[in-house]
């Protein structure tokens, strides 16, 4: 009691200007050490396959997810990659182990498809057999089904049980295009654009939709098609430019977009882990339940919102009759290949 008698004595004579700025150098103080606790108190590692480690995409995409542009700043990981060469896997194995990425915790490379999906939360399948000059569309098919129900039995078997239940493809690839295009045609930052919709197939049927598609300006947001002011561009060259984009790459380097496929695959996974910005939806390839009269079951590309690891198909929007036309001609396209693909099943 002495001691609080001393200071409250004290306080009587010290200025209460001065005692608020104490108080709030100590409520800083607080903020900050409780800031540093939660930041030193690492996650879980989370256990990432990628297959096809060592092509072109896959060795874009590692480092990105060991530096935390998948799943966030904060979240360790421990990578699994898979490709048929060992040896190009030690190299990569050697090289992220130099690069000394802090959130990586640990390496599993191996050439074994059952080692490669055990326990892994997420499976990020990028091996696959490419088109050749010359090829039917069914060869590709074959080639492609036969590498994928292995690896599918793998993550049936192999994985972690939050790996198994929540299928999706990429056609974010798509949708960061059509994004660029806008932005460049309104000279505006690409973080300006978004709602832009891919329906459909990742093929040139694909359907790059910007009809509910809105852009930030020095007047205020305002609809992409207002501000465009082009619909003749938007129904023909826009469209025409995405669909073909991976084309046009290969022409002007004669290397496909690996750099922009492995952001485009850590856009989607960071968005369906930790969620879409409020107001802002992306488009995914999913399961559909039906939404917008297309096939249910059938795996289409459609705009999604995300939150806590689930998508949710977006509904509600008005589909004209230009549109309309568009997503079922992709719709067609895709049952076709999901046909042919089950063929080869047997």
């Amino acid at each position: 009691m002495d001691v609080f008698r001393e200071l409250m004595a004290y306080l009587d004579h010290v200025p209460l200007q001065n005692i608020l700025v104490v108080l709030g150098c100590i409520g800083l103080s607080w903020k900050i050490i409780k800031h540093m606790r939660s930041f030193l108190k690492l996650k879980k590692p989370v256990r990432v396959l990628v297959t096809g480690a060592a092509g072109r995409v896959g060795y874009a995409l590692v480092p990105m997810i060991a530096k935390g542009a998948m799943l966030g700043p904060d979240q360790p990981v421990i990578l699994h990659m898979l490709d048929i060469s060992a040896e190009d896997l030690k190299g990569i194995e050697m090289e992220l182990i130099d690069s000394a990425f802090p959130l990586l915790k640990g390496v599993v490379a191996t050439t074994d498809v059952a080692e490669a999906y055990k326990g892994v939360n997420i499976a990020v399948m990028v091996a696959g057999f490419r088109r050749k000059e010359g090829m039917r569309r069914m060869d590709v098919v074959s080639k492609n089904v036969s590498i994928y129900k292995a690896q599918a039995a793998a993550l049936e078997q192999h994985a972690a049980p939050d790996c198994k239940k929540n299928i999706t493809c990429l056609t974010r690839l798509d949708h960061n295009r059509a994004l660029g295009q806008l932005s460049q045609r309104l000279n505006v930052h690409i973080s300006d654009v978004k709602n832009v919709i891919i329906w459909g197939n990742h093929s040139s049927t694909q359907y790059p939709d910007v009809n509910h598609a809105t852009v930030n300006t020095s007047d205020g947001e305002k609809p992409v098609r207002n501000a465009v002011e082009d619909d003749k561009w938007l129904k023909t060259e826009f469209i025409t430019t995405v669909r073909h984009r991976g084309a046009a790459i290969i022409k002007a380097c004669q290397l496909s977009s690996a750099l922009s496929a492995a952001s485009a695959a850590c856009d989607h996974m960071r968005d369906w882990v930790l969620g879409t910005p409020k107001g802002t939806w992306v488009s995914m390839g999913v399961c559909s339940d039906g939404s917008y009269g297309i096939q249910r079951g059938l795996i289409y590309s459609f705009p999604v919102t995300c939150q806590k690891g689930e998508w949710s198909i977006v509904q509600g929007l008005k589909i004209n009759e230009f549109s309309r036309e568009k997503m079922d001609a992709t719709e067609k396209e895709l049952i076709e290949e999901k046909q042919l693909a089950y063929s080869f099943l047997d």
